[in-house]
């Protein structure tokens, strides 16, 4: 099969198509045909030779990609509920930039027609991360919630889930995704000097929680304006959390989380804009423009 992969960690340039053998299901296990691959920080950390400890030794090349949606064509012994030809949605922990992906069967969840291919193959990290984060924060009625990066993928579902469970949001951005989050039910505000002077202004009963997706500064302002520490969740400054005494992005992904945004997406209550989609042999592209640190929505590589 064809996969965007990397034989040596680098920039985005060492990646390249290459002809891999391709994986086969075993029992517990279904194979996806992929049709759209997420792209995302955790994908060009990986290129550039970080892995998490839970992957252990990772065989070379390494494919990148944890998010996916295709049709499954073939399945392991002892899988039920899922059948050859289902069109789906899943996650992984690597292996997604490529033609085909082998995951448990319990990774996926049914793709319905209402979704493209392309924001199902984007979505299980924007609002699996997103949800982990404000279940952490418990984020409900009456709240305040602070988002950084609220154009972003997660930044775009954290918004929405906060305004289904109650919240009042303020979401940092640049000026031209500020009528993005009004769509969406936030109070938008520009970053940079005097941030937290204009969150306060905002938000004259304080703000009793914060989503940072964009780190410095930002981070430095939640410190400021949050007076419970445990209600900060950093997905930037990782190396940070411990000593400052707030929070990152634990818990598991589940295919039944992915499946009801899916379902939301598709009765159209729920939005998940892709920012671009990129051919398999653009893939050094789409990190690069990932690298960037800006836009709204997601980038999205497509195999098919």
């Amino acid at each position: 099969m064809r996969a965007a992969a990397f034989a040596e960690p680098g920039g985005p340039e060492v990646l390249k198509v290459m002809e891999v053998p391709a994986p086969q299901a075993g029992p517990g296990e279904v194979r996806v045909r992929v049709r759209a691959a997420g792209v995302q920080p955790f994908d060009t950390a990986v290129r550039a030779g970080w892995l998490p400890p839970y992957l252990g030794d990772v065989p070379w090349p390494r494919i990148p990609g944890n998010e996916f949606a295709g049709v499954v064509d073939q399945v392991g012994d002892g899988v039920a509920g899922v059948s050859a030809g289902d069109e789906v949605l899943g996650f992984s922990r690597l292996f997604a930039y490529a033609e085909y992906v082998v995951v448990p069967a319990a990774d996926v969840a049914p793709k319905p027609a209402g979704i493209p291919w392309e924001a199902a193959g984007g979505l299980t990290s924007g609002v699996q991360t997103a949800e982990l984060a404000l279940d952490a924060l418990a984020v409900g009625e009456g709240d305040t919630l602070l988002v950084h990066g609220a154009a972003g993928s997660v930044g775009t579902a954290a918004v929405q889930i906060a305004r289904m469970r109650g919240a009042t949001v303020i979401g940092t951005a640049r000026e031209v995704n500020h009528e993005h989050l009004r769509e969406l039910g936030a109070i938008p505000v520009a970053y940079g000097d005097g941030l937290a002077d204009r969150v306060r202004a905002l938000a004259p009963g304080g703000v009793d929680a914060a989503l940072d997706g964009a780190g410095g500064h930002a981070l430095e302002v939640s410190l400021e304006l949050v007076a419970d520490r445990g209600r900060i969740v950093t997905m930037v400054e990782h190396g940070k959390a411990a000593e400052l005494g707030v929070r990152t992005v634990m818990g598991e992904r589940t295919a039944e989380r992915l499946g009801r945004y899916a379902t939301l997406y598709a009765e159209g209550r729920f939005v998940f804009p892709v920012r671009r989609t990129y051919r398999l042999d653009e893939a050094a592209d789409a990190h690069r423009e990932v690298e960037t640190g800006h836009g709204r929505g997601k980038v999205v590589l497509v195999t098919a």
